[in-house]
């Protein structure tokens, strides 16, 4: 068996649910462990860097023989929750296919980043430069792990390994969280004139957000992300069939594309709220801004995407993501960085799978990559 896929099997067969995501879920301190023992015995530095209890991001590092440029690797090592799955810690081959939760999302992206290492150390090493190995955690809930990461590292350029089809990805979406409350008067469902319905507020919001996304979606679009969006999440109220509700929350997500300025969503949503109760003084809402990560892009002619394009031997066209990554985290922090890695389906579903063969595609052109960055072809 190729050792990656060796390493892969091995890191599906870890549990390793966000604790974010699940409560109790086992989080991230095994499958931690387990890399950063393989790192070791590859000869590669390794750091423990303590984002939170129980919650270690891993970082290895591979010197050159001489000064050059750096190159990081990063990959988050937490998956969401397992619910529906039979078997998901069992890491089953068939067909070409790796199956299990975390195989494509995103344990085959860190697979190949290691093994990539390995092959370069197993060949003599780097000539130049410094080839930086990141596994971090909580990308699936807030990217503490990402965050933490750039306080004290940095790169001249890195490749994170979510899954691409092996594309060459220069721009994903960004998102914001935003909370909505309307508020009413408890009261016997038989008196209207004692009670208000914060329910039926809250409907003219969802109305309201409802006309906001077909606006954002008639926008010009971005060429490789496509356009903004909104949906509503999340919502709940009231306390009895016999009562008028006096609380109604929602929870919605906007979709973000770059050029949009940071915090778009929070004051959309402000300015509906505004409106709604400019027109009946009795309508009553507050909302809050969550979390906010912000849209990525990088320039398709920038020397790191030309390199990555030297390395790819098939050279795929380049491309957009419409999930977010913890390449926005790094490119805020002035890494510049690229989303590259292997082919597969069902991120967060019930049946996923990663195809054994674009794992290994993944891992040779991230290997090619790293000589060429950091000897400074």
């Amino acid at each position: 068996m190729d050792p990656a896929i060796h390493l892969l099997k091995r890191l599906v067969a870890i549990d390793s649910v966000n604790p974010s995501l699940v409560s109790g879920a086992a989080g991230e301190t095994e499958v931690a462990r387990a890399l950063a023992e393989y790192m070791r015995d590859m000869g590669l530095t390794v750091h423990i860097q303590e984002v939170a209890p129980g919650r270690p991001n891993v970082v290895g590092v591979l010197d050159g023989r001489a000064p050059g440029r750096s190159l990081m690797f990063c990959g988050h090592i937490d998956t969401v929750g397992v619910a529906g799955m039979t078997r998901p810690f069992d890491p089953v081959e068939r067909d070409g296919r790796v199956y299990g939760r975390g195989s494509q999302d995103m344990k085959s992206g860190v697979a190949a980043m290691v093994d990539a290492a390995r092959i370069i150390t197993a060949s003599g090493g780097l000539d130049r430069g410094q080839l930086i190995l990141a596994c971090v955690v909580d990308e699936e809930h807030a990217s503490i792990g990402a965050e933490a990461l750039v306080t004290r590292w940095r790169a001249d350029g890195a490749v994170v390994t979510e899954p691409t089809d092996l594309g060459i990805a220069v721009a994903h979406k960004g998102f914001e969280w935003v909370e909505v409350e309307t508020e009413g008067v408890a009261a016997h469902g038989s008196r209207p004139r004692d009670g208000r319905d914060a329910i039926r507020m809250m409907g003219r919001v969802l109305t309201a957000l409802d006309a906001l996304d077909q606006e954002l979606q008639s926008r010009t679009s971005h060429p490789l992300l496509g356009t903004a969006s909104l949906h509503a999440s999340l919502i709940h109220g009231g306390r009895e069939l016999s009562s008028y509700p006096d609380r109604c929350h929602l929870q919605m997500e906007r979709r973000t594309i770059p050029g949009e300025p940071p915090g778009s969503a929070a004051r959309e949503v402000a300015t509906i709220l505004e409106r709604l109760a400019a027109a009946d003084p009795a309508f009553e809402a507050v909302s809050r801004s969550v979390l906010a990560r912000s849209s990525y892009e990088i320039a398709p002619e920038h020397p790191l995407v030309r390199a990555m394009q030297g390395a790819v031997i098939s050279a795929p066209a380049l491309t957009g993501m419409s999930f977010w990554t913890d390449a926005s985290v790094l490119g805020d922090a002035g890494i510049p960085s690229l989303v590259y890695g292997p082919t597969g389906a069902g991120l967060h579903g019930v049946e996923e799978w990663v195809e054994v063969a674009s794992v290994l595609a993944c891992r040779d052109t991230l290997s090619r990559l790293a000589r060429r960055w950091t000897s400074g072809d």
